[in-house]
């Protein structure tokens, strides 16, 4: 019978919409795939019963492969620790009552340990207290001996339907968080914006790899989503993390996860973006700021498909599609020993580039609108008349700072009341000075970044956020140009 005692909370799964209005318009040729990428159906899970009968073991072995799935079996704990130490599992099916280490005590250092999988208790001798202990240890289940056999299969579809549930809320709460007003939708009319969304669609249903470049403030991120909402990896998560805005001493940890102990501060373990974003498409923005070695370390999970926790001996199987940004040259960076020459040619199977938005002034009017129709929503203000004399303002204005600029400059408009272009350095209502016009571009951005400083007393934080560049960004720029404010 099942034990009467606990089951794991089933919390009722998020409600996710996509909203982006692009949609596929052919399939590509499968052969044309990238062999090394995963194919889009997911893995079926790997169990591990670790009980000291051998019927028993024989028993669940039988039913579980009948439905596909890879079964290991071990006597005792020890046996069972060093099959984890070979073989990935996702889920355990541990006996409590075990010769030498109980399952109970291998249970609380497993999850001391940072394993990702499921455990699931049974016992033949249990009471409320041992249940209690179980679930406090780390179980996701407790099954009392004997069981039927439909008791056990349900609970481990429960515990499986847990683990896609609580990557799908952790990509849930990210998107919420990050989602901007007006970031739902690519838009622009221009021929540049045409022939990349007809990229987005054809590369979208493929698993290959891709490397999205642009300037800071372009959309990357959004072209990742529709990458991911138009492909078959639609229904899991989409991940998306700045590779900048983590401390390099974090990012490996953050993006593998690590074991409890691992590091100062490791009180838990803890599980990387990598394992919440299983069967879906991890972003990772701003490729080019990651350490050499972390290159070599992504490098070798995009080729075997694995992961390592920091400070765990264990590799963990990942069916992720990675999809890469940066502001930066990458061949440049290579051919400077700054970027992994290797890692590079991996990561760049299909790149698309999205241009700044200077180059497509065209479509800074229906940019303007859209920006103006959410934003006054979400400030509760009503929306400024665009004229056509604010229209030629904007269309002047270099936008160093590109589509991110151009969204917080109408987010200010609408804070203010009114446009203020005199804001806008190089620009008004009349015209472009002639001056800016025969500038170098480089030149024209060292210009607009240091009046931007200027103005903020020298506050690169508040600068930065003005800009629509991150603060690293800025740092470097400055560093460049032998600028300290």
């Amino acid at each position: 019978m099942v034990s009467p005692f606990v089951r794991t909370f089933r919390p009722a799964p998020p409600q996710i919409t996509a909203t982006t209005t692009l949609r596929p318009e052919s399939l590509p040729d499968p052969a044309s795939a990238d062999p090394l990428d995963p194919v889009d159906s997911p893995p079926k899970p790997s169990v591990l019963v670790v009980d000291d009968e051998e019927g028993m073991r024989s028993f669940l072995s039988r039913a579980l492969e009948r439905r596909g799935w890879r079964v290991e079996t071990a006597g005792s704990a020890e046996d069972g620790a060093r099959l984890l130490e070979r073989v990935h599992t996702d889920l355990v099916i541990l006996d409590i009552a075990l010769p030498g280490r109980s399952g109970l005590d291998w249970l609380k250092e497993l999850v001391g340990a940072g394993f990702a999988g499921e455990v699931i208790l049974i016992t033949a001798f249990a009471d409320m207290n041992t249940a209690i202990d179980a679930l406090r240890a780390g179980a996701a289940d407790f099954v009392l001996k004997p069981f039927r056999i439909e008791q056990i299969l349900n609970s481990i579809d429960r515990c499986i339907e847990r683990a896609r549930l609580t990557r799908e809320n952790f990509a849930l709460r990210q998107q919420l968080s990050k989602r901007k007003a007006g970031s739902d939708e690519i838009v622009g009319q221009s021929d540049a914006m045409a022939r990349l969304r007809a990229l987005v669609r054809r590369v979208a249903p493929t698993p290959s790899t891709v490397l999205i470049q642009g300037e800071s403030g372009v959309g990357k991120e959004l072209v990742a989503r529709a990458l991911h909402e138009l492909s078959p990896r639609a229904a899991c998560p989409f991940v998306a993390v700045n590779c900048a805005a983590i401390s390099a001493d974090l990012i490996e940890a953050e993006l593998f996860g690590h074991a409890k102990g691992a590091f100062t501060g490791a009180r838990d373990s803890r599980k990387g973006l990598f394992y919440y974003a299983h069967g879906g498409t991890l972003f990772l923005d701003e490729i080019g700021e990651l350490s050499l070695t972390l290159q070599s370390k992504l490098l070798r999970v995009l080729e075997e498909r694995r992961i390592r926790p920091v400070g765990s001996e264990q590799e963990v199987p990942v069916d992720v599609r990675v999809v890469t940004a940066t502001n930066r040259d990458l061949k440049v960076e290579a051919s400077k020993g700054r970027f992994r020459p290797d890692l590079f040619y991996r990561l760049e199977v299909m790149t698309l580039t999205i241009p700044p938005l200077r180059q497509r002034v065209a479509d800074v009017p229906e940019l303007t609108a859209l920006f103006m129709r959410h934003l006054s929503l979400r400030l509760a203000v009503p929306p400024l008349p665009v004229t056509p004399e604010v229209t030629r303002a904007l269309m002047a204005h270099s936008w160093p700072g590109n589509v991110r600029e151009l969204r917080n400059f109408v987010e200010r408009s609408l804070l203010f009341g009114e446009f203020p272009l005199n804001d806008l350095t190089g620009s008004g209502p009349d015209a472009a000075p002639a001056e800016l016009a025969v500038l170098p571009l480089a030149e024209v951005e060292k210009r607009h970044i240091l009046a931007v400083l200027t103005q903020c007393g020298g506050n690169k934080t508040r600068a930065a956020d003005l800009l629509g560049v991150s603060r690293k960004t800025l740092d470097r720029k400055c560093a460049e140009w032998g600028v300290e404010p």
